[in-house]
């Protein structure tokens, strides 16, 4: 298993709330972030109890973060 595995759209939602995401609205399964800051790209995850790896990762390529610095924020509480 890779260390994106298991990660669900709901808790990646929460993770990308640490660094100033909100969630905008949800269209059928795909939830839509924006970020306070401007200038930053508009972020699409998946309501799915496990996003696909690679998905994930181009989110977090995305939001300007490594994948590190998003397992950290996973962490945090």
């Amino acid at each position: 298993m890779g260390r994106l595995s298991n990660i669900s759209g709901r808790k990646a939602v929460k993770i990308f709330s640490n660094v100033g995401y909100y969630l905008e609205r949800q269209e059928g399964s795909h939830m839509i972030l924006y970020n306070e800051r401007p200038g930053l790209p508009i972020l699409v995850i998946l309501d799915h109890k496990e996003v696909a790896p690679a998905l994930l990762r181009t989110q977090i390529k995305r939001a300007g973060l490594s994948v590190e610095e998003f397992l950290k924020l996973k962490t945090k509480k």
